[in-house]
């Protein structure tokens, strides 16, 4: 997402879709301007999240361009290891 600030961007999550929307505005330029080679406007990108996610520990981060969202697993939906007991 080069050239969106943090500020432009929402991140929510409603039941189990996780929506990425924002703005990328248009930024000032001086001297003779050859060729638009970004895109401007309103984005918006909806993904089906499964339902072992915990919805509270999502984290996102924006940086140098890049957006990282990262979902925790639910408690329930962890693996865990079974003891196999003798007898």
């Amino acid at each position: 997402m080069p050239g969106v600030k943090r500020e432009d961007v929402n991140i929510e999550v409603s039941g189990n879709e996780l929506t990425i929307s924002g703005e990328l505005k248009v930024r000032e330029r001086e001297g003779i301007i050859r060729r638009r080679t970004r895109r401007v406007g309103q984005f918006e990108f909806r993904v089906l999240l499964p339902n072992e996610v915990n919805a509270e520990g999502i984290d996102a981060k924006l940086n140098d361009g890049v957006l990282t969202v990262r979902i925790p697993k639910a408690e329930r939906a962890q693996r865990r290891r079974i003891e196999v007991k003798s007898g």
